[in-house]
């Protein structure tokens, strides 16, 4: 009986998994069939939207860069989470990026909406740590971030478990136990790789990476992207300003670091509670948000 319970369990899982790739493969699928939008045409709809709140202009140029936020959720598969979720994240980024997108600056929308859709998903995933049953030592945060990248390092590269020696080798790197490298390996490996086919029917010849498309900019984009993204650096730094050392500190280390630095390992270098730097943390996001508007506001007035 036992037996038969723990089938009957896992005959639900494997039916609810395939469920929730039918409706992914089939959300994929729909999102292809809205146009995408010539340079003028966006800019007259986001010049509706901004100046007379024109909703349906908005929906426009939401649901024509719906493919963009799916490719970049798709850069953020191996945090072992839902892509399904990590694509709504990252559409709620893009309709923020819709809501405070100024067209007579100059640049495409999808420029613009990158850095909010790529801020909105790694948002969700630092949520997300204690969904995943990521721990709680910074060993183990720091195994979860880099696991793949000591794996590349080491040709470890193959889906599967590890070899003995590279689970020895990336413990060592890493600092953690084995047992903790084979598990995190396990529980990342789970997620399907861009070479599966995008329907679980066993029919379908086309895999998830067919799907993406070649967005690659011109060099007159790249050239305004480089502009825009100095230009986002310099107001960022001045922002900046704002912070004293404390709050300056703990900024970076939470939110601009390529490893961001855990709670934990902030409170033993401050002598304060983990919650005491988060809220650190919160409030100087806030202030450097804030500043960032007004400059933002105040140049756009200089200009006019």
């Amino acid at each position: 009986m036992p037996q038969e319970g723990k089938d009957e369990s896992h005959g639900e899982s494997v039916a609810a998994r395939r469920r929730g790739e039918g409706g992914l493969s089939r959300y994929l699928e729909e999102i292809r069939r809205f146009p995408m939008l010539e340079p003028d045409e966006e800019f007259m709809l986001a010049k509706s939207w901004r100046e007379h709140g024109d909703r349906e202009a908005a929906h426009r140029l939401v649901t024509s860069h719906l493919r963009l936020v799916a490719k970049i959720a798709m850069g953020y598969r191996g945090y072992g989470l839902p892509v399904g979720e990590i694509i709504s994240e990252g559409n709620v980024g893009l309709m923020q990026a819709v809501k405070r997108f100024e067209p007579d600056k100059g640049f495409r929308l999808a420029t613009y909406a990158m850095w909010w859709i790529r801020a909105s998903i790694q948002e969700y995933i630092l949520r997300s740590w204690s969904l995943v049953k990521m721990g709680t030592t910074a060993n183990q945060k720091k195994l979860f971030f880099n696991l793949r990248k000591v794996k590349g390092q080491i040709a470890a590269i193959e889906d599967g478990d590890l070899r003995p020696d590279q689970v020895s080798d990336i413990a060592t790197k890493l600092g953690v136990s084995e047992d903790e490298v084979v598990s995190m390996n396990r529980r990342l490996s789970g997620d399907a790789s861009l070479n599966s086919p995008l329907r679980g029917d066993g029919e379908s010849t086309t895999e998830w990476q067919d799907w993406l498309e070649d967005e690659e900019a011109n060099q007159e984009t790249r050239l305004g992207d480089e502009q825009e993204l100095d230009a986002r650096r310099r107001m960022l730094v001045d922002a900046m300003g704002t912070l004293n050392d404390r709050e300056k500190r703990i900024f970076t280390a939470r939110r601009l670091e390529e490893e961001p630095l855990t709670l934990e390992e902030l409170s033993g270098e401050f002598g304060v509670s983990r919650e005491r730097v988060r809220q650190i943390e919160v409030r100087a996001f806030e202030k450097v948000q804030q500043a960032m508007l007004q400059a933002n506001e105040a140049a756009q007035a200089g200009a006019a």
